[in-house]
């Protein structure tokens, strides 16, 4: 759901998000029916689009990405959920951005500021810290065997897209927000042809895509990472993940570089 780092990062909070599956699901779900309200759609809706593919990259099963849509039409109908944005220093002057969706702005201000404050941090005004991020279309695909740097990357800047970082697990694309849609729906084409293009003893309905979404979305990326240690480092771990357990919180971004063992 959030944290755009290396992919060792991007790794570990994958896990997290595995374990925790029902939290993230139902975060992602109130995002999809907030977005299919006016229009349930993802046709015509870009934005709807995006938050299900968003879903998918989380392994959201498409049973519940459909539930989340009718809800527009249904219980959802009448609430008056709103998207808010909080930024805030944590320990050691490091910037959080908190995305949030709720039916209660007190509630969720309280919170979020209290959370700030019992970590060492606090709430900022608008604007403090979001200098430091960069509004970007984020995409991270599986670097496998089958997929090499130069397809991925002819992809991705045929597509559109501004740049590509490869890493040893993972290729990382960077585009501009408005192009963010096009990109992630021309990899998807060019995932569909190269699984029409495979040796038919080789395809199956339960055959991996070629190109596997880890990561889809509009996101919040910073423009220099700091690094934190010893008890800063603890207490800015422990401030995002009650952030990120927050029921009305959706995303959090941050330019800290978490370090992870390998292991993980």
């Amino acid at each position: 759901m959030s944290g755009h780092s290396k992919w060792h990062n991007i790794q570990a909070k994958k896990g997290k998000a595995d374990a925790a599956k029902g939290r993230i699901f139902t975060k992602l779900g109130r995002e999809i029916a907030v977005a299919a309200k006016t229009n349930p759609n993802p046709e015509t809706n870009s934005k709807l689009a995006d938050i299900i593919a968003k879903a998918k990259a989380a392994n959201m099963p498409n049973d519940n990405i459909q539930r989340s849509i009718k809800k527009a039409s249904g219980e959802m109908s009448g609430a008056d959920y709103k998207e808010l944005t909080y930024e805030g220093y944590g320990p050691a002057g490091s910037a959080v951005i908190v995305v949030t969706l709720t039916d209660n702005i007190n509630r969720t201000a309280g919170d979020v500021r209290s959370i700030f404050s019992k970590h060492g941090g606090a709430l900022g005004n608008t604007g403090c810290v979001s200098y430091n991020f960069d509004n970007k279309g984020y995409i991270v695909v599986e670097r496998t065997v089958e997929l090499d740097e130069d397809t991925i990357t002819e992809f991705a800047l045929e597509a559109g897209a501004d740049d590509v970082v490869v890493s040893d697990d993972v290729y990382e694309i960077f585009t501009a927000p408005e192009n963010f849609s096009e990109v992630r729906k021309y990899l998807e084409e060019k995932n569909a042809e190269l699984m029409a293009a495979a040796p038919k003893g080789r395809r199956n309905e339960e055959e991996e895509p070629k190109i596997v979404f880890v990561q889809a979305e509009v996101a919040m990326i910073p423009q220099n990472k700091v690094a934190l240690d010893g008890d800063s480092l603890k207490t800015f771990e422990k401030m995002i993940d009650a952030l990120e357990d927050h029921d009305d919180v959706q995303n959090v971004y941050y330019n800290v570089d978490m370090p992870f063992d390998d292991e993980e």
